[in-house]
């Protein structure tokens, strides 16, 4: 992999992580009034706190597909790019929520993260066979 390859995975895994970003947030507001609300049941809770990995995980695979689209690198697969990261995000919020819901977060983005990094650096080094 050159410094030019390189260079644009690491642009381009920012750009997905900035997605992430905006639509984790989006999600936190939505649950945050929810919960304060009052007015809502545990099933309406869970759905939420199980429904922040796959929106992060959508955040990622927009970022992915935008910069694609934006590049005219390759045809853009929002799917193929939801699928590991939402497997990221999935694996990473399990893993941290024992600690506290709240503390998903980290688990999201940090596992998430590595999981679109893998997905960008397999699917460059397939590109080149």
């Amino acid at each position: 992999m050159n410094l030019k390859n390189s260079c644009r995975l690491v642009v381009k895994v920012i750009v997905s992580l900035a997605f992430a970003g905006v639509f984790y947030t989006f999600w936190m507001a939505v649950a945050i009034s929810v919960f304060k609300s009052g007015a809502h049941s545990s099933v309406l809770e869970a759905v939420l706190w199980l429904s922040a990995p796959a929106i992060t995980a959508g955040g990622f695979a927009a970022g992915i597909a935008i910069f694609d689209r934006l590049s005219g690198a390759r045809k853009p697969g929002f799917l193929n790019a939801f699928k590991w990261s939402f497997i990221g995000c999935a694996v990473g919020a399990a893993a941290v929520f024992p600690f506290g819901p709240m503390l998903i977060v980290f688990g999201i983005f940090g596992v998430g993260t590595a999981a679109v990094s893998l997905r960008e650096a397999f699917t460059q080094n397939q590109s080149r066979r």
